[in-house]
């Protein structure tokens, strides 16, 4: 029986919707500077709307649950909460660098990817992160091991992390972009993918479905890295 699965994220500038619905893949993506809350339903109805089928008859749900801007990460997981617990769903979370790691993948064959979202403040959101094949029930996949566990560091930190390591990289995410640090410096492989993309998520999150890695909608927590960073919990949890 083939897996349906309904993938979102708002936790950046972009706000995107994906649906894996028999074997095939949908998608949309816009950008939606403060606008999320107004446009990721329409686009989550839109996309079902598309394939004929209603929230009810996915699988799972899956989700950005971060790094990203405070306000994005949390109205993912808020639309992630509220559409899980209205329909009964189990839920996937994806990180949005691991996802920006798979479109790498997917669209330049990286095995090796430098991920980075400029997390303002003088920060970015950081990880490395090396592909490995696995197979599950006569299917390959890819899963993501962390070489640099996923922080918020100074561009300087980063660069004495990606010193240490050997090989090549390709780099993604905005962050390479927004610092002096990165741009005055002489750094190989810097890839077009900026933001991170619902649609990459899906190829993440089926090995997880099918292995049932999932959790329920009232375990559903943002991962915004910053310490600092205080939030109300969400509803239903204590």
């Amino acid at each position: 029986m083939m897996t349906t699965l309904l993938a979102l994220d708002t936790s950046t500038e972009a706000c995107s919707v994906a649906l894996l619905h028999k074997g095939e893949k949908i998608h949309l993506d816009e950008m939606a500077q403060r606008t999320h809350t107004k446009r990721i339903l329409p686009m989550i109805d839109e996309i079902l709307a598309q394939a004929g089928i209603g929230l009810a008859q996915t699988d799972a749900l899956v989700f950005g649950r971060g790094p990203g801007s405070f306000t994005g990460v949390r109205v993912g997981a808020g639309i992630a909460q509220g559409l899980a617990l209205g329909a009964d769903l189990p839920v996937i979370p994806i990180s949005n660098l691991t996802a920006m790691a798979q479109q790498g993948y997917e669209t330049c064959g990286a095995e090796r990817v430098l991920c980075a979202i400029d997390a303002r403040m003088n920060e970015v959101y950081f990880s490395g992160l090396q592909a490995e094949k696995v197979r599950w029930e006569n299917e390959e996949f890819i899963q993501w091991r962390a070489i640099i566990e996923e922080k918020v560091c100074r561009p300087q930190q980063a660069i004495e992390l990606i010193d240490s390591l050997q090989g090549d990289f390709l780099r993604v995410g905005t962050g390479w972009n927004a610092y002096t640090e990165f741009t005055q410096r002489e750094l190989d492989n810097r890839s077009a993918i900026e933001l991170p993309s619902a649609q990459y998520m899906l190829s993440l999150a089926l090995p997880l479905y099918r292995q049932k890695q999932w959790i329920s909608a009232v375990e559903i927590e943002p991962v915004y890295l910053r310490n600092e960073v205080t939030w109300k919990k969400l509803p239903g949890r204590e």
